[in-house]
């Protein structure tokens, strides 16, 4: 029997679903662990990005921030945060995806800022705002499509990068790859093969979702305008 065929076996059989340790209790520690490290991230991405967006300071920290943060390989802030107080286990997991969460949440918070109709901004203040209430009643709404996307960008990476959180006992998918990596590989090929499935099958899921969720938020002038603007970089692309 072969591989996928293997897979497919493994995949049908409701004990591996519904058994302690099966797909249904992976997937729910999965999504657990992907929820707190995007919430955490939000926490500390969208108060900063929005507030320098507002002041119109530090693009260049921005910028620098996330780079830094993408070059920081997951799998090593996951070896290293549980040699601290962390410890092994969940808490590292959701603190080193959270890391991993930070530069589209943060870039897309202050773009979404700095995007804000400057037309709109002159008026809230000519009305005298302060730029508190510049910042929460012109400027967050009109971020609001900026953020959504920044939100499934995050979102769609810490989940498919949540099965690596098994190498440290944290839980998750990724522990029935693991498991079919302790077996023989004859016998757990199949294992591996659908746990790299549901992985894979539950990014994606995210990722239409939040799509759908990102559309409704997003004014129809600014679909009209990004439908626009990709129709121009995708001209760009095959012409060059």
């Amino acid at each position: 029997m072969s591989v996928i065929e293997q897979a497919i076996v493994w995949l049908n059989d409701p004990l591996n679903w519904t058994n302690p340790g099966g797909v249904l209790d992976r997937l729910g520690e999965h999504l657990v662990l992907s929820a707190a490290a995007v919430a955490l991230g939000c926490l500390v991405a969208w108060p900063i990005g929005l507030w320098l967006g507002h002041t119109g300071r530090a693009g260049g920290l921005v910028v620098l921030v996330a780079n830094v943060t993408l070059a920081i390989p997951t799998l090593a802030l996951l070896t290293i945060l549980p040699l601290t107080f962390l410890g092994f286990g969940r808490p590292s997991v959701i603190v080193a995806l959270a890391v991993f969460a930070l530069p589209p949440l943060l870039a897309n918070a202050y773009t979404g800022v700095r995007q804000a109709d400057p037309e709109a901004r002159d008026a809230a203040r000519g009305m005298g705002l302060s730029g508190w209430q510049v910042l929460r009643r012109v400027e967050l709404p009109l971020a609001v499509p900026y953020l959504a996307a920044g939100f499934r960008t995050a979102a769609v990476q810490v989940v498919a990068t949540a099965a690596l959180a098994s190498f440290v006992n944290g839980g998750g998918l990724g522990q029935i790859i693991r498991a079919g990596f302790g077996l023989d590989i004859a016998a757990g090929g199949g294992q591996i093969l659908a746990g790299g499935v549901l992985v894979a099958a539950l990014a994606v899921l995210v990722e239409v979702v939040l799509a759908v969720v990102e559309r409704a938020v997003t004014p129809r002038p600014l679909r009209a305008a990004r439908r626009g603007a990709n129709r121009r970089a995708a001209d760009a692309v095959v012409g060059s």
